[in-house]
């Protein structure tokens, strides 16, 4: 039997997660279980990058996280689940990267550039902040992966770890494997005032929402604006709802509203409250599994540590071969 070919991937503990994080990552993740030797860690140095004043909830989440993961179907029988702060390794790896990136590779990157323009609620000239690629380069080569799971806009992080990768190579013989980008389709998926589903918006459903917090964000989900009255013909091109519909709704019953709402045959309010039926089915076996974890606190610890046990012991090794190579025993 043929080995299976490692990959790894990572979240940052900021919040609950939600259907954004679901579609855009965790679903791919659980598919993916089949197919390679899969390292999953809880980013939480990567939070203190930007929320470094207030680290009281970071605990709560890493914890809460770890659930959504389980509920969403990964399993430590097929992956390997992990906290990146456990494995102390990561840290001895991330000062000796930094010792050889270039400061130019760091500005250059384009969410730096953005997220400095966004974001003016923070101070973010901390060196965190611009290292944090360094960081992540660490935590991805640690573990040799063949490839990381991401978007097209996650792509220049990955492209960044492969030239750090790259330049320690040339200074210390080939100890790395440069990351392939492993590229996952992401259904478009919005938060109920259409802009990008986030905590920070308010504007996210929750994978621990109950069916009645459901059901109320949906009823206040934005449809189409040119569509005044129950008379009027609306659009579902660009309807919020009518994108949840093409994901969680069976495809006969799309096209029929697709047309009814083109005929003014259906309303906002029943197209609505139709979608969060579907989508309230479509959480129940997350939603039973959450219940179930939350009430075996204990057995997520273990999962846990046992995940932490396991990646700590891959580190290990690949941090024997790093001092080795840059001859610091």
């Amino acid at each position: 039997m043929n080995k299976k070919k490692r990959i790894l991937s990572g979240m940052r503990p900021t919040g609950p997660l939600h259907l954004g994080n679901l579609l855009g990552a965790l679903a791919n993740w659980v598919k993916l279980q089949d197919e390679y030797e899969c390292f999953y860690f809880i980013a939480d140095w990567h939070a203190l990058t930007s929320d470094y004043e207030n680290t009281d909830y970071i605990d709560q989440y890493r914890k809460e996280i770890m659930i959504d993961w389980l509920s969403a179907g990964l399993t430590p029988e097929k992956s390997t689940l992990f906290v990146q702060s456990e494995i102390k390794e990561h840290a001895e790896l991330f000062l000796i990267l930094g010792m050889i990136t270039p400061v130019p590779w760091l500005e250059r990157n384009p969410t730096y550039k953005e997220q400095i323009a966004q974001i003016s609620n923070k101070d973010l000239s901390n060196f965190g902040f611009l290292g944090y690629p360094i960081l992540q380069a660490a935590d991805i080569i640690m573990y040799k992966p063949y490839g990381v799971p991401v978007g097209v806009d996650q792509a220049p992080h990955v492209e960044i770890t492969r030239e750090i990768a790259r330049r320690f190579n040339h200074f210390y013989g080939n100890v790395f494997p440069e990351p392939e980008v492993i590229l996952t389709e992401t259904p478009k998926i919005l938060g109920i005032d259409r802009r990008k589903m986030s905590k920070s918006y308010d504007n996210a459903i929750f994978l621990s929402d109950t069916p009645e917090q459901i059901s109320s964000k949906v009823s206040q989900m934005i449809t189409d604006p040119q569509r005044a009255r129950r008379s009027d013909p609306g659009n579902p091109d660009v309807c919020n709802v009518f994108d949840f519909h093409k994901l969680y709704t069976p495809a006969a019953e799309v096209k029929e509203i697709d047309r009814d709402c083109r005929t003014a045959q259906i309303g906002c309010v029943e197209c609505k409250k139709k979608m969060a039926l579907n989508l309230i089915k479509a959480l129940e076996p997350i939603r039973e599994k959450r219940a179930y974890y939350e009430a075996h606190p204990q057995q997520v610890d273990e999962i846990m540590a046992d995940g932490c046990d396991r990646a700590r012991k891959t580190a290990r090794i690949t941090m024997n071969a790093v001092r080795a190579a840059i001859k610091i025993i």
